[in-house]
Protein backbone atom coordinates (compact mmCIF):
# COMPACT_ATOMS: atom_id res chain seq x y z
CA UNK A 1 0.00 0.00 0.00
CA UNK A 2 1.18 3.29 -0.83
CA UNK A 3 -0.04 6.43 0.89
CA UNK A 4 0.59 10.15 -0.93
CA UNK A 5 -0.13 12.92 1.63
CA UNK A 6 1.16 16.22 -0.75
CA UNK A 7 -2.10 17.43 -1.20
CA UNK A 8 -2.52 17.82 2.48
CA UNK A 9 1.06 19.29 3.07
CA UNK A 10 0.23 23.10 4.16
CA UNK A 11 1.99 24.58 1.20
CA UNK A 12 -1.00 23.28 -1.15
CA UNK A 13 -4.20 22.86 1.26
CA UNK A 14 -5.78 24.61 4.08
CA UNK A 15 -5.97 23.51 6.72
CA UNK A 16 -2.89 22.06 5.66
CA UNK A 17 0.31 20.33 7.69
CA UNK A 18 3.58 21.70 6.95
CA UNK A 19 6.74 18.97 6.33
CA UNK A 20 8.37 20.45 9.71
CA UNK A 21 5.45 20.03 11.50
CA UNK A 22 4.84 16.15 10.69
CA UNK A 23 8.76 15.89 11.56
CA UNK A 24 8.12 17.72 15.01
CA UNK A 25 4.92 15.15 15.27
CA UNK A 26 7.11 12.42 14.26
CA UNK A 27 8.85 12.05 17.76
CA UNK A 28 5.24 11.90 19.39
CA UNK A 29 5.11 8.89 16.53
CA UNK A 30 7.99 7.25 17.60
CA UNK A 31 6.79 6.85 20.98
CA UNK A 32 3.28 5.62 20.37
CA UNK A 33 4.58 3.27 18.33
CA UNK A 34 6.73 1.64 20.98
CA UNK A 35 3.74 1.49 22.99
CA UNK A 36 1.73 0.02 20.32
CA UNK A 37 4.44 -2.76 19.95
CA UNK A 38 4.17 -3.47 24.35
CA UNK A 39 0.57 -3.68 23.43
CA UNK A 40 0.48 -6.16 20.91
CA UNK A 41 3.87 -8.21 22.59
CA UNK A 42 1.37 -8.52 25.33
CA UNK A 43 -1.06 -9.14 23.69
CA UNK A 44 -3.37 -6.35 25.63
CA UNK A 45 -7.04 -5.79 25.12
CA UNK A 46 -7.39 -4.22 21.42
CA UNK A 47 -3.44 -3.85 20.41
CA UNK A 48 -4.22 -7.69 19.89
CA UNK A 49 -6.01 -6.83 17.34
CA UNK A 50 -2.57 -6.27 15.23
CA UNK A 51 -1.67 -9.99 15.84
CA UNK A 52 -4.22 -11.35 13.90
CA UNK A 53 -2.75 -11.54 11.02
CA UNK A 54 -0.55 -13.94 12.94
CA UNK A 55 -2.93 -15.83 15.47
CA UNK A 56 -5.51 -16.29 13.06
CA UNK A 57 -5.61 -19.94 12.32
CA UNK A 58 -7.24 -20.25 8.37
CA UNK A 59 -7.10 -23.84 8.55
CA UNK A 60 -9.60 -24.20 11.27
CA UNK A 61 -11.89 -21.96 9.93
CA UNK A 62 -11.73 -23.69 6.57
CA UNK A 63 -12.33 -26.93 8.60
CA UNK A 64 -15.23 -25.68 10.49
CA UNK A 65 -17.04 -24.20 7.15
CA UNK A 66 -16.15 -27.07 5.00
CA UNK A 67 -19.32 -28.94 5.39
CA UNK A 68 -20.69 -25.73 4.35
CA UNK A 69 -18.79 -25.36 1.06
CA UNK A 70 -20.93 -26.32 -1.31
CA UNK A 71 -23.14 -23.19 -0.94
CA UNK A 72 -22.90 -20.86 -3.39
CA UNK A 73 -24.82 -18.09 -1.07
CA UNK A 74 -23.78 -16.61 2.42
CA UNK A 75 -26.11 -15.19 4.97
CA UNK A 76 -23.62 -13.43 7.71
CA UNK A 77 -26.34 -12.34 10.71
CA UNK A 78 -24.96 -9.98 12.76
CA UNK A 79 -24.19 -6.18 13.23
CA UNK A 80 -21.50 -3.88 13.70
CA UNK A 81 -18.00 -5.02 13.82
CA UNK A 82 -19.88 -8.64 13.50
CA UNK A 83 -20.71 -7.92 9.59
CA UNK A 84 -18.73 -4.60 8.29
CA UNK A 85 -16.05 -6.75 8.12
CA UNK A 86 -17.13 -9.81 6.38
CA UNK A 87 -18.64 -8.01 3.59
CA UNK A 88 -15.64 -5.69 3.20
CA UNK A 89 -13.51 -9.12 2.91
CA UNK A 90 -15.80 -10.77 0.47
CA UNK A 91 -16.31 -7.68 -1.73
CA UNK A 92 -13.15 -6.93 -1.95
CA UNK A 93 -12.12 -10.35 -2.99
CA UNK A 94 -14.34 -10.00 -5.88
CA UNK A 95 -16.91 -12.98 -3.89
CA UNK A 96 -20.48 -12.76 -5.30
CA UNK A 97 -23.25 -14.24 -3.13
CA UNK A 98 -22.76 -12.70 0.33
CA UNK A 99 -25.83 -11.13 2.02
CA UNK A 100 -26.02 -9.91 5.13
CA UNK A 101 -28.47 -8.97 7.74
CA UNK A 102 -27.07 -6.41 9.87
CA UNK A 103 -30.59 -4.46 10.66
CA UNK A 104 -34.13 -5.45 12.27
CA UNK A 105 -35.56 -3.05 9.27
CA UNK A 106 -38.73 -6.19 8.78
CA UNK A 107 -38.85 -5.00 4.93
CA UNK A 108 -35.10 -5.31 4.21
CA UNK A 109 -34.88 -8.73 6.61
CA UNK A 110 -38.04 -10.31 4.47
CA UNK A 111 -36.26 -8.65 1.22
CA UNK A 112 -33.09 -10.62 1.81
CA UNK A 113 -34.95 -13.90 2.56
CA UNK A 114 -36.86 -13.77 -0.15
CA UNK A 115 -34.12 -12.92 -2.50
CA UNK A 116 -31.84 -16.25 -1.37
CA UNK A 117 -32.19 -20.08 -2.41
CA UNK A 118 -32.12 -20.69 1.06
CA UNK A 119 -31.26 -24.36 0.30
CA UNK A 120 -28.62 -23.34 -1.80
CA UNK A 121 -27.51 -20.84 1.31
CA UNK A 122 -24.83 -21.11 4.45
CA UNK A 123 -25.38 -19.08 7.38
CA UNK A 124 -22.97 -17.40 9.53
CA UNK A 125 -24.37 -15.89 12.93
CA UNK A 126 -21.38 -13.90 14.70
CA UNK A 127 -22.07 -12.60 18.28
CA UNK A 128 -19.25 -11.99 21.06
CA UNK A 129 -21.61 -11.78 23.80
CA UNK A 130 -24.31 -13.97 22.21
CA UNK A 131 -26.65 -11.49 23.71
CA UNK A 132 -26.94 -8.75 20.76
CA UNK A 133 -30.60 -8.33 20.64
CA UNK A 134 -30.86 -7.72 16.88
CA UNK A 135 -28.63 -10.47 15.77
CA UNK A 136 -30.74 -13.24 17.89
CA UNK A 137 -33.79 -11.83 16.62
CA UNK A 138 -33.01 -11.88 12.68
CA UNK A 139 -31.31 -15.27 13.40
CA UNK A 140 -34.62 -16.73 14.58
CA UNK A 141 -36.48 -15.53 11.45
CA UNK A 142 -33.68 -17.12 9.35
CA UNK A 143 -34.29 -20.12 11.34
CA UNK A 144 -38.32 -19.87 10.79
CA UNK A 145 -38.28 -19.14 7.24
CA UNK A 146 -35.35 -22.07 6.18
CA UNK A 147 -37.82 -24.37 8.26
CA UNK A 148 -40.87 -22.92 6.34
CA UNK A 149 -38.40 -23.59 2.98
CA UNK A 150 -37.75 -27.53 3.82
CA UNK A 151 -34.23 -26.58 4.44
CA UNK A 152 -32.82 -28.42 7.82
CA UNK A 153 -31.24 -24.96 9.22
CA UNK A 154 -28.65 -26.94 11.45
CA UNK A 155 -27.44 -28.09 8.71
CA UNK A 156 -26.73 -24.75 7.02
CA UNK A 157 -25.19 -23.13 9.70
CA UNK A 158 -22.02 -21.86 11.72
CA UNK A 159 -21.37 -20.07 14.90
CA UNK A 160 -18.89 -17.25 15.72
CA UNK A 161 -19.35 -16.23 19.45
CA UNK A 162 -17.59 -15.79 22.91
CA UNK A 163 -17.04 -19.04 24.93
CA UNK A 164 -20.45 -18.52 26.87
CA UNK A 165 -23.97 -16.65 26.17
CA UNK A 166 -27.31 -18.26 24.41
CA UNK A 167 -25.59 -18.70 21.23
CA UNK A 168 -22.96 -20.86 22.39
CA UNK A 169 -25.42 -23.04 24.47
CA UNK A 170 -27.40 -22.96 20.98
CA UNK A 171 -24.65 -24.30 18.99
CA UNK A 172 -23.78 -27.15 21.27
CA UNK A 173 -27.45 -28.22 21.66
CA UNK A 174 -27.84 -28.52 17.82
CA UNK A 175 -24.67 -29.73 16.73
CA UNK A 176 -23.55 -26.70 14.84
CA UNK A 177 -19.70 -25.72 13.76
CA UNK A 178 -18.61 -22.99 16.45
CA UNK A 179 -15.67 -20.64 16.06
CA UNK A 180 -14.59 -18.74 18.76
CA UNK A 181 -14.39 -14.58 18.76
CA UNK A 182 -11.14 -13.42 19.31
CA UNK A 183 -10.05 -12.60 22.52
CA UNK A 184 -8.89 -9.02 22.89
CA UNK A 185 -10.23 -7.60 20.27
CA UNK A 186 -13.55 -5.30 19.73
CA UNK A 187 -15.46 -6.40 16.74
CA UNK A 188 -14.94 -3.69 14.41
CA UNK A 189 -10.85 -4.83 14.55
CA UNK A 190 -11.85 -8.44 13.75
CA UNK A 191 -12.43 -8.28 10.16
CA UNK A 192 -8.92 -10.54 10.21
CA UNK A 193 -10.43 -13.10 12.05
CA UNK A 194 -12.80 -15.97 12.44
CA UNK A 195 -15.53 -12.87 12.74
CA UNK A 196 -14.79 -11.67 8.82
CA UNK A 197 -13.04 -13.92 7.10
CA UNK A 198 -15.65 -16.98 7.20
CA UNK A 199 -18.04 -16.18 4.35
CA UNK A 200 -15.30 -15.60 2.30
CA UNK A 201 -13.86 -18.90 3.27
CA UNK A 202 -17.33 -20.75 2.42
CA UNK A 203 -17.10 -19.27 -1.09
CA UNK A 204 -13.99 -19.78 -1.86
CA UNK A 205 -11.61 -16.86 -0.77
CA UNK A 206 -8.09 -16.85 -0.03
CA UNK A 207 -8.14 -15.72 2.90
CA UNK A 208 -4.66 -16.91 3.62
CA UNK A 209 -3.92 -14.45 1.00
CA UNK A 210 -5.22 -11.51 3.46
CA UNK A 211 -3.45 -12.83 6.34
CA UNK A 212 -0.30 -12.35 4.49
CA UNK A 213 -0.97 -9.31 3.54
CA UNK A 214 -1.89 -8.60 6.88
CA UNK A 215 1.03 -9.29 8.27
CA UNK A 216 2.97 -7.11 6.33
CA UNK A 217 1.23 -3.94 6.99
CA UNK A 218 2.33 -4.83 10.31
CA UNK A 219 5.12 -5.51 9.68
CA UNK A 220 5.64 -2.07 7.60
CA UNK A 221 4.91 0.01 11.14
CA UNK A 222 7.86 1.51 12.33
CA UNK A 223 9.65 4.39 14.58
CA UNK A 224 8.89 7.42 12.05
CA UNK A 225 5.69 8.10 10.33
CA UNK A 226 7.85 8.98 6.71
CA UNK A 227 8.47 5.18 6.76
CA UNK A 228 4.87 3.27 7.59
CA UNK A 229 2.35 4.08 5.27
CA UNK A 230 -0.56 3.21 8.16
CA UNK A 231 1.35 6.06 10.24
CA UNK A 232 1.75 8.49 7.69
CA UNK A 233 -1.99 8.52 6.92
CA UNK A 234 -2.87 8.43 10.70
CA UNK A 235 -0.31 11.21 11.92
CA UNK A 236 -1.76 13.51 9.23
CA UNK A 237 -5.16 12.66 10.03
CA UNK A 238 -4.46 13.63 13.42
CA UNK A 239 -2.64 16.90 12.69
CA UNK A 240 -5.60 17.87 10.59
CA UNK A 241 -8.01 17.26 12.63
CA UNK A 242 -6.20 19.41 15.13
CA UNK A 243 -6.46 22.32 12.42
CA UNK A 244 -9.93 22.08 11.40
CA UNK A 245 -10.27 19.36 9.27
CA UNK A 246 -12.97 17.25 11.34
CA UNK A 247 -14.49 15.35 8.56
CA UNK A 248 -12.84 12.36 6.93
CA UNK A 249 -14.86 11.77 3.19
CA UNK A 250 -13.40 7.90 2.39
CA UNK A 251 -13.64 7.63 -1.30
CA UNK A 252 -13.01 4.43 -2.90
CA UNK A 253 -12.49 4.55 -6.69
CA UNK A 254 -13.70 1.11 -6.99
CA UNK A 255 -17.01 -0.76 -6.71
CA UNK A 256 -15.32 -3.41 -4.88
CA UNK A 257 -14.41 -1.16 -1.60
CA UNK A 258 -17.63 0.74 -1.27
CA UNK A 259 -18.07 -1.96 1.49
CA UNK A 260 -14.47 -0.56 2.48
CA UNK A 261 -15.64 3.11 3.37
CA UNK A 262 -18.63 1.45 5.48
CA UNK A 263 -16.19 -0.24 7.45
CA UNK A 264 -13.64 2.80 8.09
CA UNK A 265 -16.47 4.89 8.52
CA UNK A 266 -17.03 2.37 12.27
CA UNK A 267 -13.64 2.04 13.05
CA UNK A 268 -12.93 5.66 12.80
CA UNK A 269 -16.07 6.84 14.44
CA UNK A 270 -16.74 4.36 17.51
CA UNK A 271 -13.04 4.40 18.27
CA UNK A 272 -11.97 8.20 18.23
CA UNK A 273 -15.30 9.94 19.00
CA UNK A 274 -14.69 10.66 22.31
CA UNK A 275 -14.01 13.31 24.63
CA UNK A 276 -15.43 15.80 22.23
CA UNK A 277 -12.73 14.59 19.45
CA UNK A 278 -12.77 12.23 16.56
CA UNK A 279 -13.33 13.16 12.66
CA UNK A 280 -16.93 12.31 11.23
CA UNK A 281 -16.22 9.44 8.36
CA UNK A 282 -17.93 10.03 5.25
CA UNK A 283 -19.07 7.44 2.68
CA UNK A 284 -18.55 8.83 -1.00
CA UNK A 285 -17.43 6.68 -4.21
CA UNK A 286 -15.69 7.46 -7.07
CA UNK A 287 -16.56 8.71 -10.08
CA UNK A 288 -20.57 8.47 -9.00
CA UNK A 289 -20.04 10.85 -6.11
CA UNK A 290 -18.35 13.24 -8.40
CA UNK A 291 -21.42 14.54 -9.36
CA UNK A 292 -22.96 14.96 -6.37
CA UNK A 293 -20.81 15.27 -3.25
CA UNK A 294 -17.46 16.75 -4.44
CA UNK A 295 -19.49 20.12 -4.93
CA UNK A 296 -19.54 20.54 -1.17
CA UNK A 297 -16.01 18.87 -0.83
CA UNK A 298 -14.23 21.38 -3.50
CA UNK A 299 -16.53 24.84 -2.83
CA UNK A 300 -17.74 23.90 0.69
CA UNK A 301 -16.12 24.89 4.01
CA UNK A 302 -12.42 23.84 4.27
CA UNK A 303 -13.23 21.15 7.16
CA UNK A 304 -12.77 18.58 5.40
CA UNK A 305 -9.76 15.69 4.72
CA UNK A 306 -10.51 13.68 1.51
CA UNK A 307 -9.11 10.28 1.38
CA UNK A 308 -9.17 9.08 -1.80
CA UNK A 309 -8.34 5.38 -2.51
CA UNK A 310 -7.63 3.80 -5.69
CA UNK A 311 -6.33 0.83 -7.21
CA UNK A 312 -2.78 0.17 -8.31
CA UNK A 313 -4.24 -1.53 -11.61
CA UNK A 314 -7.38 -3.64 -12.49
CA UNK A 315 -9.29 -5.59 -15.05
CA UNK A 316 -10.78 -3.30 -18.35
CA UNK A 317 -12.81 -2.86 -20.55
CA UNK A 318 -12.79 -1.55 -24.07
CA UNK A 319 -15.39 1.25 -24.92
CA UNK A 320 -16.54 0.46 -28.45
CA UNK A 321 -15.37 3.02 -31.27
CA UNK A 322 -18.92 5.23 -32.23
CA UNK A 323 -18.89 7.77 -34.99
CA UNK A 324 -21.42 10.32 -32.65
CA UNK A 325 -19.65 13.83 -32.93
CA UNK A 326 -18.67 14.70 -29.67
CA UNK A 327 -17.54 11.16 -28.27
CA UNK A 328 -14.73 10.39 -30.26
CA UNK A 329 -12.39 11.01 -27.61
CA UNK A 330 -14.40 8.17 -26.01
CA UNK A 331 -15.29 5.71 -28.76
CA UNK A 332 -11.54 5.85 -30.27
CA UNK A 333 -11.07 2.05 -30.46
CA UNK A 334 -8.09 3.00 -27.50
CA UNK A 335 -9.96 4.41 -24.63
CA UNK A 336 -10.80 1.92 -21.99
CA UNK A 337 -13.03 2.24 -18.75
CA UNK A 338 -9.82 1.86 -16.91
CA UNK A 339 -9.12 4.76 -18.62
CA UNK A 340 -11.74 7.07 -17.91
CA UNK A 341 -12.33 6.07 -14.08
CA UNK A 342 -7.94 7.05 -13.85
CA UNK A 343 -8.93 10.32 -15.49
CA UNK A 344 -11.84 10.99 -13.61
CA UNK A 345 -9.73 9.92 -10.10
CA UNK A 346 -6.84 12.25 -11.25
CA UNK A 347 -9.27 15.47 -12.38
CA UNK A 348 -10.73 14.99 -8.88
CA UNK A 349 -7.99 15.06 -6.76
CA UNK A 350 -6.68 18.03 -8.84
CA UNK A 351 -9.33 19.85 -8.45
CA UNK A 352 -9.58 19.36 -4.62
CA UNK A 353 -6.02 20.55 -4.58
CA UNK A 354 -6.23 23.44 -6.84
CA UNK A 355 -9.12 24.56 -4.36
CA UNK A 356 -6.93 24.53 -2.12
CA UNK A 357 -9.04 21.30 0.19
CA UNK A 358 -6.98 18.74 1.56
CA UNK A 359 -6.78 15.24 0.32
CA UNK A 360 -4.71 11.75 0.40
CA UNK A 361 -4.11 8.98 -1.99
CA UNK A 362 -4.14 5.66 -0.63
CA UNK A 363 -2.97 3.20 -3.59
CA UNK A 364 -4.01 -0.42 -2.99
CA UNK A 365 -3.40 -3.47 -4.56
CA UNK A 366 -5.77 -5.17 -5.94
CA UNK A 367 -4.97 -8.75 -4.25
CA UNK A 368 -5.86 -10.77 -1.46
CA UNK A 369 -3.06 -9.90 0.31
CA UNK A 370 -3.77 -6.10 -0.80
CA UNK A 371 -7.02 -6.36 1.29
CA UNK A 372 -5.35 -7.31 4.12
CA UNK A 373 -2.61 -4.30 3.72
CA UNK A 374 -5.03 -2.24 3.64
CA UNK A 375 -7.76 -3.33 6.89
CA UNK A 376 -4.67 -3.99 8.81
CA UNK A 377 -3.09 -0.41 8.17
CA UNK A 378 -6.09 1.62 8.60
CA UNK A 379 -6.44 -0.30 12.17
CA UNK A 380 -3.05 0.90 13.16
CA UNK A 381 -3.77 4.06 11.54
CA UNK A 382 -6.81 4.37 13.89
CA UNK A 383 -4.89 3.06 17.04
CA UNK A 384 -1.86 5.91 16.38
CA UNK A 385 -4.51 8.72 15.93
CA UNK A 386 -6.22 7.38 19.28
CA UNK A 387 -3.08 7.38 21.38
CA UNK A 388 -2.18 10.95 20.07
CA UNK A 389 -5.35 12.29 21.04
CA UNK A 390 -4.96 10.07 24.36
CA UNK A 391 -8.19 8.82 24.28
CA UNK A 392 -9.99 5.33 25.05
CA UNK A 393 -9.52 3.68 21.63
CA UNK A 394 -10.73 0.14 22.43
CA UNK A 395 -14.23 1.25 24.17
CA UNK A 396 -17.60 2.62 23.28
CA UNK A 397 -19.36 3.49 26.22
CA UNK A 398 -21.99 5.65 24.21
CA UNK A 399 -22.84 2.56 22.04
CA UNK A 400 -23.11 0.78 25.11
CA UNK A 401 -26.07 3.24 26.88
CA UNK A 402 -27.76 3.22 23.52
CA UNK A 403 -28.08 -0.69 23.82
CA UNK A 404 -28.88 -0.51 27.70
CA UNK A 405 -31.60 1.60 26.68
CA UNK A 406 -32.97 -0.44 24.23
CA UNK A 407 -33.33 -3.88 26.10
CA UNK A 408 -34.78 -2.00 29.43
CA UNK A 409 -37.83 -0.70 26.73
CA UNK A 410 -38.05 -4.79 25.71
CA UNK A 411 -38.59 -5.83 28.80
CA UNK A 412 -34.86 -7.13 29.44
CA UNK A 413 -33.64 -5.79 32.34
CA UNK A 414 -34.11 -3.23 34.57
CA UNK A 415 -31.71 0.20 33.13
CA UNK A 416 -31.96 3.30 33.92
CA UNK A 417 -30.54 4.57 30.61
CA UNK A 418 -34.27 3.29 29.55
CA UNK A 419 -36.06 6.13 31.82
CA UNK A 420 -34.32 8.67 29.57
CA UNK A 421 -36.64 7.76 26.54
CA UNK A 422 -39.78 8.78 28.75
CA UNK A 423 -38.36 12.18 29.56
CA UNK A 424 -37.81 13.40 25.71
CA UNK A 425 -38.20 16.75 25.10
CA UNK A 426 -41.10 16.94 22.78
CA UNK A 427 -41.88 20.19 20.44
CA UNK A 428 -44.29 18.31 17.53
CA UNK A 429 -45.32 20.14 14.27
CA UNK A 430 -48.14 18.52 12.58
Amino acid sequence: MQVDIGNALSDVARPGVSEGALERLDERVARVHERIERGMADDEFGYAALNLPETTDATEIREAVEPLTDADHVLTVGIGGSALGAVTVSRALGLDGHAVLDNVDPAETRRVLDALPLADTAVHVVSKSGTTAETLANFLVVREAMTEAGVDWTERTVVTTGADGPLRAAAETEGLPALDVPEGVPGRFAALSTVGLVPAAILGGDVEGVLVGGRAARESLALSLFDSPAYAYGAVCYALENRGATTNAVMPYLESLEPFAEWFAQLWAESLGKDGLGQTPVRALGATDQHSQLQLYRAGRHDKLVTLVQSSERPDVPIPETDVAGLAYLGDGETTLGDLVDAEFAATEASLAAAGQPNVRLTVDPTPEGVGELLVAMEAACILVGELHGVETFTQPAVEWGKRAARGLLGGGEFEEADAVAEKRRLVVE
